[in-house]
């Protein structure tokens, strides 16, 4: 037991000293008459109530601090893991798992309860407290999580061991014997689950393909394929779109043991939306399992992407190292055209870039470059003359004359229009300067700034790549960015020379890019809800209600409509989420969802409709055999003992014969003000009380 206090404890004798003389004072013969008439014995009573009292108010101000010590006894905790993945039920004797597991963990329960605190854990992943029967239906296994998870949870504690009931397959995260030789002061118990003689099989290992596609285009899938035990036979890998058969290849197993085989696919994408592909195996005889044989994807097909238009008078790297940047997105359509050979074509074109401006310029060509509302970027280097500028009418004016002069950027800390890396600031710290027309350089006042002019050290106040809004004359408001110099192909190879990659310069281009062709979203309903899910995410959609002004609103009730393949329906509403809404959907089955959202704003109704996949895991169907080296070696590696599942008995006798599996006393310390006693408080008001009890009975206030 301890005290501490701001002040020094030692005041305490001279305040007791204090509170004594005042109350002394206060009950002497010459303070009032009717003290006088008190016998010694009710005087002195009268005293010490009030020093005590005064002494506990002092007390109390002193702000003393109390420290507590109790002391804990603590059983040694024996944390029993169960692989709950799907892989656990892949064997002959699988149907007894399950009954195997739950007579387990009622014998441990049994059997160790009283000497051990047994913790039952789900261990395929993060732990989570067994509440049941186990379900078997977790889609991967990743072993090195748990365990370390477990180490982490339990640190500082009792913890004597872990016993871990699996097949000893893991399919996610790294070999987890690393993470049990962490485990320096417990034990891990392995019991193996499964037959661990390969059979006879033919499974898709992986298959790789595209998760969005746009119409009309091909697409690629790519099937890997293992066969084990199979002999040199042939096999037929097809694929299916709707239940009919699209494309099918032959292949044949050249190894009698294991063989891998690659298949390539190009299927065209030829309906929008959300699509379903089936890849098959064709069965064979004596197959140890046949669901590893089929695998189902999901491809989302659009029908529209992004499209950007390079227009210059001639080719220039500036354009070439633009495009080789937005080339790179699979959203985006890049097209470049130089001037004499366009065809004022505009058709669905989001970003037009244009190189320097004016140059070999007709009237027509830029009444049809800026006489619509789309988004544009200028590069205005040497060649772009003041007049040519002034006549674009964005409220960009250029020095006239032919002197040049080369300007380092320097990023601007107070631009928001978009976020950009601290690699990107550290690039241009040595990207080599631009070269641009030398003299004063003005730019709309509401213009974002996202670089400065630099030379040398000296940061200027002109502007070197800027944004903001213009109107075209015939009424078409559109963003614009405008880069003053040429040689940004310069930064490129710069950046590659330096660090052996373009990832800062890549960063600037597609964000400047991605800015420009966003458009503002005026829709007062708006729905975020991601594509495609896997089983083991809990799936969270966000809503957001708009006024008239754009304002975000919670009054409004949002209602979600949630339809599965099969045509079941589950009708949810949304709850009130800060400024917006939220729905928490849980963890879904595999499969293709449809969704409507609607709600109604100030009477009129609005909705939003969509799909989304929750991709199957097809991880614990690649194995047909345990792997009880794995489990064997994590047993040795602690100094834990390894059994079948049909020998747990023997397993619980080994913990029960451990003799340095003890109970552990441990102190523990609790720190509270002495204010917030509250039988010191008590004890305050009772000696107040009690002196203004005996002052009303002897006749006194």
């Amino acid at each position: 037991m301890r005290f501490s206090s701001d002040i020094s404890l030692w005041w305490l004798i001279p305040i007791a000293g204090l509170a004594v003389v005042l109350a002394s004072w206060m009950y002497s013969r010459k303070s009032n008459s009717w003290v006088k008439e008190l016998s010694s014995r009710w005087r002195i009573a009268f005293v010490t109530l009030r020093s005590l009292s005064l002494f506990l108010l002092a007390l109390l101000l002193f702000g003393i601090i109390f420290q507590a010590f109790n002391y804990k006894k603590e059983k040694p905790i024996l944390v029993v893991g169960v692989d709950d993945s799907a892989s656990m039920l892949n064997y002959s004797d699988s149907s007894a798992v399950p009954k195997q597991v739950k007579t387990l963990l009622e014998s441990i329960h049994t059997e160790l309860g009283e000497t051990f605190d047994v913790i039952p854990y789900s261990f395929s992943g993060i732990p989570e407290l067994l509440q049941g029967d186990v379900s078997f239906k977790a889609g991967n296994t990743n072993l090195t999580t748990a365990f370390e998870t477990t180490k982490s949870e339990f640190y500082n504690r009792n913890l004597a061991g872990v016993l871990l009931i699996s097949d000893g397959n893991y399919n996610t995260g790294s070999n987890p014997v690393y993470a049990a030789e962490k485990y320096n002061t417990s034990s891990i118990y392995t019991l193996g689950v499964g037959d661990t003689i390969t059979k006879r099989d033919q499974l898709i290992k992986h298959v790789s393909h595209n998760d969005v596609a746009f119409l009309k285009n091909d697409f690629p899938v790519a099937i890997d394929i293992e066969g084990i035990k199979m002999g040199k036979i042939s096999t037929e890998v097809s694929i299916e779109s709707n239940g009919k058969k699209i494309a099918s290849q032959t292949i044949q197993f050249k190894d009698g043991a294991s063989d891998y085989e690659q298949v390539s696919f190009l299927l065209n994408a030829s309906t929008p939306g959300i699509q379903q592909y089936v890849v098959k195996l064709s069965h064979k005889d004596n197959e140890y399992n046949y669901e590893n044989n089929a695998r189902t994807i999901y491809v989302e097909v659009i029908d529209s992407r992004s499209k950007v238009l390079l227009l210059s008078a001639a080719p220039h790297p500036d354009i070439a190292s633009l495009k080789s940047v937005w080339e790179k997105d699979q959203n985006l359509e890049v097209e470049f055209k130089l001037l004499a050979d366009w065809n004022r074509d505009l058709k669905n074109v989001d970003l037009i870039v244009w190189h320097e401006p004016g140059l070999n310029a007709t009237r027509d060509i830029q009444q049809a470059i800026m006489n619509n509302g789309i988004s544009k970027l200028f590069i205005v280097g040497s060649q772009s003359n003041a007049s040519s500028i002034y006549q674009l009418e964005i409220g960009v004016e250029i020095p006239a004359g032919n002197n040049l002069d080369d300007y380092e950027g320097s990023l601007n800390t107070g631009f928001n229009a978009f976020e950009y890396s601290t690699e990107l600031q550290k690039a241009f710290t040595y990207y080599p300067p631009l070269k641009a027309k030398f003299g004063n350089f003005r730019i709309p006042k509401d213009a974002s700034v996202l670089s400065y002019q630099r030379v040398g050290p000296v940061v200027k106040k002109e502007a070197n790549i800027f944004f903001a809004g213009s109107k075209s004359t015939s009424g078409h408001a559109f963003k614009y960015g405008f880069i003053y110099g040429e040689g940004i192909w310069k930064w490129k190879l710069t950046e590659y020379a330096r660090t052996g990659a373009v990832a800062a310069f890549d960063e600037l281009i597609s964000k400047t890019g991605q800015y420009l062709m966003v458009k503002q979203n005026t829709d007062p309903f708006r729905v975020v809800l991601p594509k495609q899910f896997t089983p083991n995410e809990s799936i969270t959609i966000n809503a957001t209600v708009l006024n008239a002004s754009l304002d975000p609103i919670t009054t409004a009730e949002v209602h979600f409509v949630l339809t599965s393949e099969n045509g079941k329906e589950s009708k949810l509403q949304f709850g009130v989420s800060g400024t917006g809404y939220k729905l928490d959907v849980g963890k879904l089955d595999a499969g293709k969802y449809s969704w409507k959202a609607y709600t109604s704003i100030n009477g009129k109704y609005h909705e939003k409709k969509g799909e989304f996949v929750v991709k199957p895991l097809f991880l614990e169907q690649a194995d047909n055999s345990a792997n009880h080296n794995l489990l064997k070696q994590l047993a040795e590696k602690t100094g834990g003992q390894f059994d079948v599942l049909k020998n747990s008995q023997k397993i619980i006798q080994a913990i029960k014969a451990r003799d340095d599996f003890n109970s552990v006393s441990y102190q523990e310390s609790s720190f509270n003000e002495l204010i917030e006693y509250f039988l010191l408080f008590l004890f305050l008001v009772l000696t107040l009380f009690a002196e203004w009890f005996f002052r009303r009975y002897l006749g006194s206030y």
